[in-house]
């Protein structure tokens, strides 16, 4: 079964390479584990810890996108990816356990992620954090120096004029 998602995946993506497999297996790991595996549309909200190869794995095979709101970035570079069952609080955090060898080729490394036991593959553990909010559709408001629109809660007030982070300078003292 792992073999029609990885094709799924690298279609997605564009190549094969090591960082795809540790989303593919994250995908995995979520459908084996009771309290997500059938989890209604939308439900599902993954927190990933990086903007690495891996999150096009999740996004295609798993369903969860920036776009739909029910995919969020935490920014630690670690290839990590927290998982919400935002109806019934259930939470959980794989973090890539298994590592890599000086001597293996980028190849063996890609198989290794592949076929190790997923027990090998990822530490598990709670998050740390909640749950992100549940995403929300802002107004327009259109910036007056470059005309372009600007979903509201990023515009910012400068002399009176409503300014996208664009044309926005920021002041700071240090504080």
């Amino acid at each position: 079964m792992i073999d029609s998602f990885w094709k799924k995946a690298t279609e997605f993506h564009g190549h094969a390479c090591p960082g795809l497999a540790i989303g593919v297996r994250a995908r995995e790991f979520v459908v084996n584990n009771p309290e997500f595996a059938k989890l209604p549309y939308g439900v599902l909200h993954c927190v990933t810890e990086n903007d690495a190869c891996g999150v096009d794995a999740i996004q295609c095979i798993l369903g969860c996108s920036f776009g739909k709101g029910n995919l969020s970035i935490r920014r630690t570079a670690k290839h990590a990816y927290s998982f919400f069952d935002t109806a019934n609080n259930h939470a959980v955090r794989i973090c890539l356990k298994l590592r890599k060898k000086p001597d293996i080729s980028r190849e063996d490394w890609q198989q290794s992620l592949l076929s190790a036991p997923l027990d090998d593959v990822f530490t598990v553990s709670t998050p740390s954090y909640s749950p992100p909010d549940k995403p929300k559709i802002f107004s327009n408001i259109y910036c007056d120096r470059c005309g372009e629109g600007v979903a509201e809660h990023c515009i910012r007030l400068s002399e009176g004029q409503r300014l996208c982070l664009d044309c926005w300078e920021s002041y700071g003292r240090g504080w």
